[in-house]
């Protein structure tokens, strides 16, 4: 009988979301790639989203790559930040218990230099059943991988998808961290040195 690795991968997302308070989590390849799929679901394609002008790069160019148009404002912020004005949160530099904010799409992050340093690797926390379904699939080119046994062949694809699904590998170290997680852990901090985006030339104009 072929067992499916994936279900390490699901376990993990019954971890995170246990411990967050929300009611999905869908582990994915990274923040960014989290980010993306969000504003694709909430369709922000020809609209504003505002967000901090000291935030990642790759943050403003997902929204792009959704289709949206990134605006900046003036804000200090840690751990957490909303993609104004849609239910989504770039939650890279927060993973607590019971943060999860309902109605939202919160977007983590586990590169090495956040709170649960898998090495890369990322997840959306959800209440929103359609939305989870959408993402599941969206995640791995529009496919499931319930049953291990059938191929991309057979496999009954009707969405487009990414190639955004987290390894059973960086799912069973994510495993591993949380059994030693605190049951409460604080923000990092914003980090002062990030860059002011709106001094690079790709973002001259979108003050």
């Amino acid at each position: 009988m072929l067992h499916n690795p994936f279900r390490i991968v699901e376990m993990f997302e019954e971890e995170v979301a246990h411990y967050t308070g929300a009611k999905y989590a869908i582990a994915t390849t990274s923040c960014t790639d989290s980010l993306l799929m969000a504003c694709i679901y909430e369709n922000v394609k020809g609209k504003e989203v505002t967000i901090p002008k000291r935030t990642y790069i790759s943050v403003p160019q997902s929204i792009q790559h959704a289709g949206g148009i990134p605006t900046f404002e003036d804000i200090k912020w840690g751990g957490i930040y909303q993609l104004k004005p849609f239910p989504i949160y770039d939650s890279a530099k927060r993973l607590t218990s019971n943060m999860y904010i309902d109605g939202t799409h919160m977007c983590l992050s586990f590169h090495l230099k956040k709170p649960l340093c898998i090495g890369k690797g990322g997840m959306i926390l959800t209440d929103n059943k359609d939305a989870y379904e959408w993402f599941l699939k969206a995640r791995y080119e529009g496919r499931g991988f319930k049953n291990p046994n059938i191929s991309y062949r057979e496999d009954p694809i009707d969405i487009m998808g990414y190639n955004m699904y987290m390894t059973p590998e960086q799912a069973a170290r994510g495993l591993w961290l949380m059994q030693h997680y605190p049951k409460h852990a604080e923000d990092q901090k914003e980090i002062p040195d990030y860059r002011d985006l709106t001094t690079f030339p790709l973002y001259k104009d979108n003050k």
